[in-house]
C-alpha cells in the first residue's frame, strides 16, 4: 500500500508566505492593537519565564533551549531558566505546560512531532495539542538524514529499494518505535516499493550506535544526531529529507528530488498555554525571529546541522494540522502503536 506524501505543503511556499505575515505583523504593531492587548506587550516579561524541554538535559531541544533561553533573557533583561520535565515521550512536560497559566511565562521547546504524531499513536492523552497550546515559532528544523552501513553496497534511495528486492529479504532498520522517524522510513519504503525490517529501541541513540558497529542496516534520524557519524566516516548518508539541498550535508541528494513533498525531520518549536495574550504571543514570536537571524546564532544552528524556520504563529498552526492528518493515515494504515 502506498501511503499519500503530499499533504503537507512545501516549506519554501510556507516561508514565502511567512515572511509575508511577518512584514504585515510589522506595519500594524502598535497601530491596531486594542489598548489592553498593547499593555499586556508592554508590560511583559516583568518576572522569571520557565522554558519546560520535555527531555533529559543534554537532547537537542535541551541544548536549543539553553541557547535560546539565554539570548531571550538578555533581550528581555528577564531571568530565563530552562527546567527538564521528562517521561511520557515528552507528553508529561506538555500537559504540564498545557495546564499551565496562559501568561507567557512558562513555555514549552520540544520536537514538535510529540505533538502531532502523540494523537493518532496515544491512546489517553491528558491535553489536545491543537487546543490548549499556542505557537510560538520554530527556532530549529533538522531534516532526517537516511543512513545505512557503510559497507552496504547503495548510495541512493533507488539503489537501497533495489538492493532490498534483489536481496530476498527486508533491510532492517532500527528506530524508536512510534516515532517520526520510524513513520517517515515506513513512508518512504512504501513509496519507493520495498520492505523495512522495522527493529525497535527506546532511542535514537541506541539505534545509532548499533548501525556504528553494523548491526543493523539502516536508520533515520534528524542530521544533529547523525551527522557527526557520517563526517566521520561510521555510518554512510544517502538521502536527506529537506525540500532542497540542506547546507549541513552537502552532496546528499533530497528525498523529495524523487518523490515529491517528501518534507520529515526534527522541527523544535516553542509554544505556550492556550490562550496566552496574543500580543504576548507576537512579542516572543518577534524576539525569537530576530535571535535566530543573528549571525552568530545562525552558526549555532548551523554547527548543530539545524536552520530557523520562517513561519509565523498561524502558519504553524496550519502546519500542526496538516501534519498530523498525514501521520495519522499512516499510523492508521500500519496499525503503529506506542508501546
Amino acid at each position: 500500500m502506498k501511503a499519500e506524501t503530499s499533504i503537507t505543503p512545501s516549506v519554501p511556499a510556507m516561508a514565502r508566505r511567512a515572511l509575508l505575515g511577518m512584514a504585515a505583523v510589522a506595519l500594524l504593531a502598535g497601530t491596531s492593537l486594542p489598548a489592553h492587548a498593547q499593555d499586556a506587550a508592554a508590560n511583559y516579561p516583568n518576572k522569571m519565564i520557565r522554558i519546560i524541554v520535555p527531555n533529559p538535559p543534554g537532547g537537542t531541544s535541551d541544548v536549543l533551549g539553553r541557547l535560546l533561553g539565554k539570548e531571550l533573557g538578555d533581550a528581555f533583561k528577564q531571568t530565563v531558566i530552562v527546567e527538564n520535565k521528562a517521561g511520557g515521550n515528552g507528553h508529561i512536560g506538555a500537559a504540564f505546560v498545557a495546564k499551565s497559566a496562559p501568561d507567557g511565562y512558562t513555555l514549552l521547546l520540544l520536537d514538535m512531532s510529540v505533538l502531532t504524531i502523540g494523537p493518532s499513536v496515544v491512546t489517553q492523552l491528558t491535553y489536545n495539542p491543537e487546543k490548549d497550546l499556542a505557537p510560538i515559532a520554530i527556532p530549529a528544523y533538522s531534516p532526517h538524514l537516511l543512513v545505512v552501513r557503510k559497507d552496504l553496497p547503495v548510495k541512493n534511495i533507488d539503489e537501497l529499494a533495489a538492493y532490498a528486492r534483489k536481496s530476498g529479504k527486508p533491510v532492517s532498520f532500527g528506530t524508536p518505535l512510534a516515532s517520526i522517524s520510524q513513520l517517515a522510513g515506513i513512508l518512504l519504503a512504501q513509496n519507493r516499493g520495498f520492505e523495512f525490517n522495522v527493529i525497535g529501541y527506546k532511542g535514537g541513540s541506541q539505534a545509532l550506535a548499533d548501525l556504528s558497529g553494523g548491526q543493523i542496516d539502516s536508520a533515520m534520524a534528524s542530521v544533529v544526531a547523525t551527522n557527526q557519524l557520517v563526517q566521520g566516516g561510521k555510518v554512510k548518508a544517502i538521502a536527506v529529507t529537506s525540500a532542497k539541498p540542506f547546507a549541513a550535508t552537502p552532496g546528499v541528494p533530497t528525498v523529495a528530488s524523487q518523490i515529491p513533498d517528501f518534507v520529515t525531520g526534527s522541527w523544535q518549536g516553542l509554544l505556550a498555554p492556550a490562550n496566552t495574550p496574543p500580543a504576548v504571543l507576537d512579542k516572543l514570536q518577534a524576539a525569537v525571529q530576530r535571535i535566530v537571524t543573528q549571525p552568530e546564532f545562525a552558526k549555532h544552528l548551523q554547527d548543530l546541522g539545524s536552520e530557523p524556520s520562517p513561519m509565523n504563529r498561524q502558519q504553524i498552526a496550519e502546519w500542526m494540522r496538516a501534519e498530523s492528518q498525514r501521520w495519522g493515515k499512516v499510523v492508521k494504515d500500519n496499525n503503529i502503536k506506542a508501546e
